[in-house]
């Protein structure tokens, strides 16, 4: 019996798990079991809800005001409570999170094979973003399965001297689960989503990189407000549950009556927001890989990606932080129906659904039995 770990402490992560969880639960003789640091709390738990997933472990490490290095050492030491009482075979962990990072080095310790599920992410500078450019970084450094979303994920493996029979190109299982809660009957609950005029021009929002706070975040904003000035449209912020982006945004912002300030929703609503809204702007970097699959242009707000098969496709635009980049990308978009076109109709280039069941399937091929 394969005794297979997943671990993931965070919304985004919990999406992009998910997929896995299900599938890998299918398979008849393993254990496959959940381990949740609590990282982000209760983002995590509505995508918990929405999956009907129940862990099996929970950290539950999350604690107001917590810095990188408590985080780190939270989980290293609950990764530790969890092995001695349980060891599994493999652990799967996601993306760049600080979870996916502290789960890899205590697997490491326990001599424990990690399979890093969105392998192969790059950007040329260690601190941009950050911390996420190091954790992904440091996670390939102790895997031994590379789940690479694209073959550009997987080239930059092999640049770096990875071995090719471990790298698996698999796409994105962001686009499984996005796929799975995205529905044209969709009644939003939240009052303000659901009393959007959709026949005109909704812009979606959200900001939350640490390297965005500060005059960048001000500079996001003020943007905002000029987009506001110059379009007759309906621009959705969904803010970030940090107390400090959220001060900045509603003291700039709260006074516009196009400009709608809302707690980020669960995924279902989010998911459904997007399929239905004109545009994305974003520092976000699931969701580059999850809007080009609802047809929505997105300017991100980075100066770099470390998505860049998106860019090259047609679907996303980077366009900084700067109040007047930001303005004309969005001016662009709402004014030109023919680039607005080109962008919306690009070609997604993380996946076609199916990224976790190939997951399962090359995990069964390496550790064996067959799914139900």
């Amino acid at each position: 019996m394969l005794k297979l770990a997943i671990v993931f402490g965070t919304r985004p992560e919990a999406i992009k798990m998910a997929p896995v969880v299900l599938q890998c639960r299918q398979v008849s003789g393993w254990e496959t079991k959940v381990i949740v640091t609590g990282q982000h709390r209760e983002m995590l738990d509505q995508v918990l809800d929405i999956f009907q997933i129940e862990p099996d472990y929970d950290l539950n490490i999350m604690s107001h005001g917590q810095t990188l290095s408590e985080i780190t050492e939270r989980i290293l030491r609950g990764m530790d409570s969890v092995f001695n009482e349980w060891k599994p075979d493999v652990v799967l962990v996601h993306g760049d999170t600080t979870t996916a990072f502290a789960a890899a080095l205590a697997s490491f310790y326990w001599q424990i094979p990690v399979g890093h599920v969105e392998a192969g992410l790059r950007t040329p500078s260690l601190t941009n973003p950050f911390p996420e450019e190091a954790n992904r970084r440091l996670v390939d450094v102790l895997t031994t399965w590379y789940f690479a979303p694209t073959h550009n994920a997987a080239d930059n493996l092999l640049l770096e001297g990875v071995k090719k029979e471990s790298v698996f190109v698999t796409g994105n299982t962001v686009i499984d689960a996005l796929l799975s809660v995205v529905d044209a009957d969709h009644q939003f609950t939240n009052p303000v989503l659901r009393a959007l005029d959709f026949s005109s021009p909704v812009v979606v929002v959200t900001a939350h990189r640490r390297e965005n706070w500060g005059e960048p975040l001000e500079e996001i904003c003020r943007a905002l407000l000029d987009i506001s000035a110059g379009h007759q449209c309906d621009i959705v912020v969904a803010m970030h549950r940090n107390p400090r982006l959220q001060e900045t945004m509603k003291g700039l912002l709260g006074e516009d009556p196009q400009i709608k300030l809302i707690e980020a929703p669960d995924y279902r609503e989010f998911a459904n927001l997007l399929a239905r809204c004109t545009l994305l702007l974003t520092d976000s970097g699931g969701l580059q890989e999850e809007a080009p699959a609802l047809h929505k242009p997105v300017l991100v707000m980075r100066s770099v990606t470390e998505r860049p098969e998106a860019v090259r496709a047609g679907t996303v635009k980077l366009v900084g932080t700067k109040r007047k980049d930001i303005v004309a990308g969005v001016n662009e978009l709402l004014t030109n129906p023919a680039v607005y076109a080109q962008m919306a109709r690009a070609v997604n280039p993380y996946g076609d659904g199916t990224a976790a069941m190939r997951i399962r399937r090359i995990l069964e091929e390496k550790y064996g039995s067959t799914g139900e």
